[in-house]
């Protein structure tokens, strides 16, 4: 019996999310199918995240067992014709036997991009929020510094209680300006490695492409579009880096943002370690 990791890349616009639902196709359902079809094994695939409908991936991480011979560079070629062009397998290879796609991860890294410019783009209303006035990014990475560290974040959680605890760690939390939608682009840098770009985060450049980033050690339920949503209304001048303390501590979901839409959403890495060497790194 083989490990095999995949790094996946998907536009999610035409997916119920990532997870299999009885109300249309997900992005697992249709990689299993294109496992079966190749090597008639029934597999229930892993994940590293389970993105919502609507929300696309760079770097989503896939984890199976197969007792399939073909080599990795075959197997990834042969499942890639199996798939609609909306799902890209980027990386493909055998691990050990211990990989767990979703228990392993040690930190993901998210992306949240909104279009501020004064004018939709119509070919982007499936890849960022339009917001057309605008944002003060200074104030909003600022205040985002608050969201920084070990906290209960259940303020920022659709559906909670859950089963287990609303306790994360954030490590890094980013806003800034840039002049491109990242549909093409991972993260400038690595989980390993500060960001960097075109501007500092925060800064008010004249970029119209508004990046958040996130990096933790795990996410609740929406928590990163409950954060977007919270730090518009600083963005607007409502609220500031104090009230988005208030919000963090006082560990209610009534009193933070609404939840940003998805399609503005990216799970951009996944990270396994210090020795992990297989990055999601387009190639």
């Amino acid at each position: 019996m083989r490990t095999i990791r995949m790094t996946v890349a998907y536009d999610g616009t035409n997916y119920v999310g990532w997870q299999i639902q009885p109300n249309g196709e997900s992005v697992q359902a249709a990689i299993e199918r294109a496992i079966l079809k190749l090597t008639g094994e029934q597999i229930s695939v892993l994940s590293a995240g389970r993105t919502d409908s609507g929300v696309h991936a760079l770097g989503q991480v896939v984890s199976f067992q197969t007792t399939s011979p073909i080599p990795c560079n075959g197997l990834r070629k042969a499942l890639q014709k199996f798939l609609e062009p909306d799902v890209i397998i980027r990386d493909l290879r055998e691990t050990t036997a211990d990989f767990h796609a979703t228990y392993s991860a040690r930190k993901k890294r998210y992306r949240y991009v909104i279009d501020n410019s004064r004018t939709h783009n119509p070919f982007l209303r499936n890849y960022v929020w339009h917001r057309h006035s605008r944002l003060d990014t200074d104030a909003m990475h600022a205040a985002a510094q608050e969201l920084i560290g070990t906290f209960d974040f259940r303020s920022f959680e659709s559906h909670w209680p859950n089963k287990a605890t609303s306790v994360r760690t954030v490590m890094e939390l980013t806003v800034r300006r840039e002049h491109y939608c990242p549909i093409f682009f991972e993260q400038p840098g690595s989980l390993n490695a500060p960001p960097s770009g075109d501007a500092e985060p925060g800064s008010q450049s004249e970029g119209e492409f508004i990046w958040i980033e996130i990096v933790a050690d795990g996410f609740l339920y929406n928590m990163v579009r409950a954060i977007v949503g919270t730090l518009i209304h600083v963005g607007t001048g409502r609220w500031n880096g104090d009230d988005i303390r208030r919000i963090r501590d006082v560990m209610d979901r009534s009193q933070a943002g609404d939840t940003a839409p998805p399609q503005g959403l990216y799970l951009v890495e996944v990270d396994y370690g210090e020795d992990d060497s297989q990055g999601g790194h387009f190639r």
